[in-house]
């Protein structure tokens, strides 16, 4: 296998869905690159794009069809102004024009150059799609890709996070690895992955990513925390985390993301009240996420309250702080996220929600076990535990969208891990009876073996108990 940095599984993204959103915004721009590698886009006439099967199933609720049209405008979804998103794409609707790459104009009709196929999977992958380009000569380029979880994007022929891995020093493709090479080198399990991450930059350069990620978790909390009305869609899902946020700051006021953490900082440190900051902090990321906000994908968009949640739980709430704790955190959680993605999907159209919640729930887990104290043996033991009470979840979104029940579960994934952290740290890890490796495999077999109705098509559970065409 080839190794995963830590940081293509915790990384910037955009919402609302790593797989149908950012997966197609990153294959559109793959796309543009094939085509300047072999022509130039001066020579295009014509662009085609058909999504198939899960992207179909759930593409307008997810925005599939919004990322494919503003990847083929050259547009960069860790750039972008989000707020311009529902402009652009109706100028593109609207003028039935596309600017190409940014460069070139060419004529658009949604419905002709864009479609969605409900009625099709293309058999690598649900999440499947085929790029077309006409040029003025009457010759055509045509690639499929497949979205696989995560924003990772593959094709039949070669999988695109290839061309960005490399192998590490100490390869830990299983939990057993991490325990044999903690062990013979007599380190913790965030010092192992420090060693590896070293095969993509220099110890320096990981810390500063880890705090940059940090910097955007909090601003993506605050700005959920901030935010009031309606989420976008037609579900009318009023957003919560703002309301929370204010009864548990009662009459304070603050004009600062610093003014606001501090203030969360010195909250009254109850059970009670701590497991609603919890809640809130995992609300307010995924209503940003929801809202074509940027967030953190870790591992997914789905999931991506999870791990915000109990990191902040762990800065405003524990004795475990400080920008070396907060490092660690975030190496052996995104290091438990390469474990499922190497061993088994991340994807909630392969593998249903305990691909997504369920994965960030152990990586959480893990994280918080490690600034704590925990060996590696009680790091793996607690996302085991994790992972274990989240077998079986399904992907069924109202109506396509990823807002119910999409954003609950990340507040209930983060408490999840913070149990599963304080059990593991309370427990002789020897004695366990089911290791992190087996529950990996035994959530693939029962990915494998789930109904397609349950995995991110909109075709099961409560989103045809709830009865509301895709919005």
């Amino acid at each position: 296998m080839e190794s995963i940095s830590v940081f293509e599984i915790i990384k910037v993204g955009i919402g609302p869905s790593s797989s149908h959103t950012m997966g197609p915004w990153n294959a559109a721009e793959m796309f543009l690159n094939q085509i300047q590698r072999e022509r130039s886009l001066d020579e295009v006439e014509e662009v085609f794009v058909e999504f198939f099967g899960s992207l179909a199933k759930t593409g307008i609720g997810h925005g599939t069809d919004i990322a494919g049209m503003l990847g083929l405008s050259g547009e960069n979804f860790k750039e972008i102004d989000t707020t311009k998103i529902d402009e652009k794409v109706a100028m593109i609707k609207d003028s039935q024009r596309m600017n190409l790459g940014g460069q070139k104009e060419i004529p658009f009709i949604y419905g002709h150059h864009l479609i969605l196929n409900k009625q099709v999977t293309l058999p690598f992958h649900p999440n499947g799609m085929i790029f077309k380009a006409k040029f003025t000569d009457g010759s055509m380029i045509e690639q499929d890709y497949y979205s696989v979880g995560g924003g990772f994007v593959a094709t039949q022929e070669e999988v695109g996070i290839d061309t960005i891995c490399v192998r590490t020093l100490y390869p830990c493709h299983h939990g057993s690895q991490v325990l044999h090479y903690t062990e013979k080198l007599g380190i913790g399990f965030s010092d192992l992955v420090y060693l590896n991450e070293e095969s993509w930059r220099t110890k320096e350069e990981t810390d500063a990513e880890a705090l940059a990620i940090w910097k955007h978790i909090k601003e993506c909390i605050y700005k959920g925390v901030n935010k009031e009305g309606i989420l976008p869609g037609g579900l009318q899902v009023s957003r919560r985390a703002a309301g929370l946020n204010r009864k548990l700051l009662g009459d304070k006021t603050y004009q600062t993301i610093d003014e606001w953490y501090q203030m969360v900082v010195e909250t009254e440190g109850s059970f009670t009240l701590i497991n609603k900051w919890v809640a809130c902090f995992a609300l307010a990321v995924n209503e940003e996420n929801a809202s074509f906000g940027r967030i953190i994908t870790a591992p997914t968009n789905g999931a991506s309250g999870v791990i915000p949640a109990v990191l902040m739980y762990s800065q405003a709430f524990t004795e475990f702080t400080g920008d070396d704790k907060i490092i660690r955190f975030l190496l052996v959680a995104g290091e438990i996220g390469t474990l499922f993605k190497k061993n088994a999907t991340i994807s909630a159209a392969m593998g249903g929600c305990q691909a997504e919640v369920g994965v960030s729930s152990a990586m959480a887990a893990a994280g918080l076990t490690e600034i704590m104290g925990g060996t590696p043996a009680q790091v793996l033991m607690a996302a085991e535990i994790a992972m274990e009470h989240h077998l079986g979840l399904t992907c069924d979104p109202i109506a396509g969208l990823v807002q119910i029940p999409c954003i609950e579960r990340n507040s209930m994934g983060a408490i999840k891990a913070i149990t599963a952290a304080h059990i593991a740290l309370e427990s002789d890890p020897s004695k366990a009876r089911v290791s992190l490796d087996q529950v990996i495999q035994s959530m693939w077999e029962t990915a494998q073996s789930m109904s397609d109705r349950f995995k991110e098509t909109s075709e099961g559970g409560l989103a045809i108990a709830v009865n509301i065409a895709e919005c």
